[in-house]
């Protein structure tokens, strides 16, 4: 099954920026998405950016610029980087307005760019959760596949929980 993944932004895809002292996103525009497919040899998922930016400095364009992407998108399983700050509400944002299409958000609470992030482990795990689970919006994070509704960080113990 074809896999679209669309960039948004979110802690995944930032990397540590010496002359800022801080995480930002790539001063070229580009993603590590690719860079985490390659390391677990998934060549096969298109890749899109939709935008690189926090999600906490999301506001409903934002999302809808998202709701296009994903209605826009030929194929049937979609996933979504994004950030986790704000995913469930995005996630909800969604519901509804795309029938038909399987879509899963996933991220990572630690940058892909720095060791041991949870990147790619949730990243795979949301490529093959968006080809086995029936059309809806879902989020994979730590381990756990979990239904829009239900989707919040719980920012204390720093995962998702069901």
């Amino acid at each position: 099954m074809d896999v679209r993944i669309l960039v948004t932004g979110g802690t995944i895809d930032k990397v540590h920026d010496p002359r800022l002292e801080a995480l930002t996103f790539s001063r070229d525009g580009a993603t590590l998405i690719p860079e985490v497919l390659a390391t677990g040899r998934c060549h096969f998922p298109s890749v899109q950016i939709v935008m690189l930016k926090d999600s906490l400095d999301f506001d409903d364009s934002d999302r809808e610029a998202i709701l296009a992407a994903v209605q826009a998108a030929p194929e049937q399983a979609i996933v979504i980087t994004h950030g986790t700050g704000t995913m469930g509400q995005t996630a909800r944002y969604l519901a509804g307005k795309v029938g038909g299409k399987t879509i899963v958000l996933t991220g990572a609470m630690r940058p892909h760019s720095i060791s041991a992030s949870d990147g790619s482990f949730n990243l795979g795990g949301a490529v093959v959760a968006a080809q086995v689970l029936p059309d809806g919006i879902y989020g994979v994070m730590n381990g756990r596949v979990i239904e829009a509704a239900r989707l919040d960080k719980n920012v204390e113990a720093g995962r998702f929980d069901l």
